[in-house]
């Protein structure tokens, strides 16, 4: 299976500034960022906002400007969709400032995941959690699942594209079931395998003979 990297991208090993900044500043700006802009919903504020993260990518992070284009390109045919139907419903100037916004706050997002290393992203995101242990919450467990999503999503993203790429090179990509089947076996494997990675580990859900044993002690 090839790698494919996921919407938001993997971390980028640097030294810049945005490198060196602490997690909840960075995680903090992105959410204040992202949310002035979907609340405001101005032409003005998405071009500043969209500015300021292009400064980040270029000047805070020290990144190539390869990396400014890469992340909406997976999600361009949803944004021509959305486009369009803005554009027949409340003109050009609305479905500008759609693409615009949905860009604004994925482009942040990424800067994030590519300034950040995943396990730090990892142990920020658990520690929200801590608080709600009381109210019985598990943050490991949480985080565990986190991880699991992070590797998952790009693996099956890449079994998608394989399997696309060797249905067409047998005259098949206009045929579901030479794409559906072989997507859904491989999920099915992958689920399994990871299961039991799970299990060896001592974090599996209990089975049916510990269970039997559990109740009978």
């Amino acid at each position: 299976m090839r790698g494919h990297g996921s919407l938001l991208g993997t971390y980028v090993d640097g030294d810049s500034l945005l490198h060196r900044a602490p997690l909840w500043p960075k995680g903090l700006g992105v959410l204040l960022l992202s949310t002035g802009v979907l609340l405001a919903n101005r032409p003005a504020v998405t071009g500043a906002a969209l500015a300021l993260v292009t400064v980040g990518y270029l000047v805070g992070a020290r990144l190539s400007p390869i990396h400014l284009w890469r992340p909406l390109a997976p999600v361009w045919p949803m944004l021509v969709i959305l486009a369009g139907y803005q554009l027949i419903v409340n003109g050009p100037a609305a479905a500008l400032l759609l693409v615009g916004n949905i860009g604004t706050c994925l482009l942040a997002a990424r800067l994030l995941t590519l300034t950040t290393e995943g396990q730090r992203l990892l142990d920020g995101l658990v520690s929200l959690a801590v608080p709600f242990r009381r109210l019985g919450a598990d943050p490991e467990r949480f985080g565990l699942t986190l991880a699991l999503m992070t590797r998952s999503v790009p693996y099956l993203v890449g079994s998608v594209a394989d399997v696309r790429d060797a249905a067409r090179a047998r005259g098949l990509e206009r045929n579901p079931r030479a794409l559906v089947i072989p997507v859904v076996i491989g999920a099915v494997a992958y689920a399994h395998q990871t299961g039991e990675a799970l299990a060896a580990r001592g974090l599996g859900e209990a089975g049916p003979s510990a269970a039997a044993g559990a109740s009978e002690d």
